[in-house]
C-alpha cells in the first residue's frame, strides 16, 4: 500500500486528531487510566481513531470506558489583508 505524504493528507482536508481514552484496568476494574492517542484523520468519521478503537477492543484486555475527541484543522484557507501602504524603512 502506497503511503500518503503528510502534507497531501493535510491538503486534502485531514486534520489532527487527539483523542483521550479512558479504560479501565484489567486487574482493577474500578480504577480507571488514561491513553492518549494522536493522528492525522478525517471528520466526522473519524476512520483511522474507529479502526484503532476496533484494535483495542479486539486486542487488548482494558475495556474502554469512553473517548474524548479534539480536532484541529491545520491548514488553513489564506486570509485577505488590505494594505494601504507597504514600504521600507532603513
Amino acid at each position: 500500500m502506497r503511503q500518503v505524504s503528510e502534507l497531501k493528507k493535510l491538503i486534502e482536508g485531514y486534520r489532527l486528531v487527539t483523542a483521550e481514552i479512558l479504560y479501565r484496568m484489567p486487574d482493577h476494574p474500578k480504577l480507571l487510566q488514561s491513553y492518549i492517542w494522536q493522528d492525522y484523520d478525517l471528520e466526522p468519521k473519524y476512520p483511522a481513531l474507529s479502526k484503532f478503537l476496533d484494535f483495542w477492543g479486539r486486542e487488548l484486555d482494558g475495556p474502554i470506558h469512553s473517548v474524548r475527541v479534539g480536532t484541529r484543522r491545520v491548514i488553513h484557507p489564506s486570509e485577505f489583508v488590505k494594505v494601504d501602504f507597504s514600504g521600507a524603512i532603513h
